[in-house]
């Protein structure tokens, strides 16, 4: 009986480690991209390399979905918040310089391995939603043209323009719908499952604790990285190779300054 209770106050210390959240300043998010640009810096060549995999992956996508500009659209949006998930490798390289080390690549390309079953898990989840994203910009566009697809100009026209409100009221809202909360569940989900070996489901229900604590905060910082990748978009990937490292590396300091987790 004792040794019960003794794994079970060990647990629910671990648990009070992993689970106290921080509240930070509306400021705070600039300091976290004010890092993530330093780390870009001091790593260099290791960070550009990610930054060269994610522009890859954009053109990778505009390639294969480049004619199905509606779907075009949900993955890249999808690709954009699955970020945390694609940047483990940037995640490693601001813990390696947080502990005092000089940045090596070659470790954090299989840094992942050290929790693959719950970064399967995640990926899972970021996958059934884009799925179903996917699936609902389709409903939407069939109910809302009558006429079937429009072109690709006449589709930006749209959202431009306002000349179809349903459509683009409809549009919007459930695009903004499936952003929040795949942004809700991953804001130090990741980080954290790299960082501390937590599970997938705990992992998420923190992050959802994070973004409830701190609401305006988050809202400036899913600002941030949409403008951050938005960039990237904006300039047909290639500012990604830049972007993407800073993105990555501010998201290891916000999961630090937002979570009170054991340093490693």
């Amino acid at each position: 009986m004792e040794k019960i209770d003794s794994v079970s106050r060990t647990s629910s210390d671990l648990f009070q480690q992993y689970a106290v959240v921080n509240r930070v300043g509306l400021l705070a998010p600039f300091s976290w991209v004010k890092e993530g640009a330093r780390d870009l810096l001091r790593c260099q060549f290791s960070s550009m390399f990610y930054g060269v995999a994610f522009a890859l992956m954009g053109w990778t996508v505009a390639f294969f979905y480049g004619a199905a500009y509606w779907l075009t659209l949900t993955a890249l949006g999808a690709f954009m918040l699955a970020g945390p998930l694609l940047a483990i490798g940037l995640y490693a390289l601001s813990r390696q310089r947080e502990r005092g080390e000089e940045p090596h690549l070659l470790p954090t390309l299989s840094c992942w391995r050290g929790n693959v079953a719950n970064f399967s898990i995640f990926a899972l989840i970021i996958g059934v939603v884009t799925l179903v994203w996917a699936r609902a910009s389709l409903v939407i566009f069939a109910v809302l043209y009558d006429s079937g697809l429009p072109s690709a100009n006449d589709f930006v026209k749209e959202l431009i323009a306002f000349n179809n409100v349903e459509f683009v009221i409809t549009y919007l809202a459930v695009g903004a719908l499936f952003a929040s909360f795949i942004f809700a569940i991953s804001v130090v989900a990741v980080p954290l499952m790299f960082d501390q070996g937590k599970d997938a489901i705990s992992a998420m229900l923190l992050s959802l604790s994070v973004v409830a604590r701190n609401p305006a905060a988050m809202l400036i910082w899913a600002g941030l990285l949409t403008l951050l990748v938005g960039i990237g978009f904006a300039t047909g990937f290639l500012a990604l190779v830049y972007t993407a490292p800073i993105a990555g590396h501010a998201t290891w300091h916000a999961y630090r300054a937002l979570l009170n987790a054991p340093t490693t």
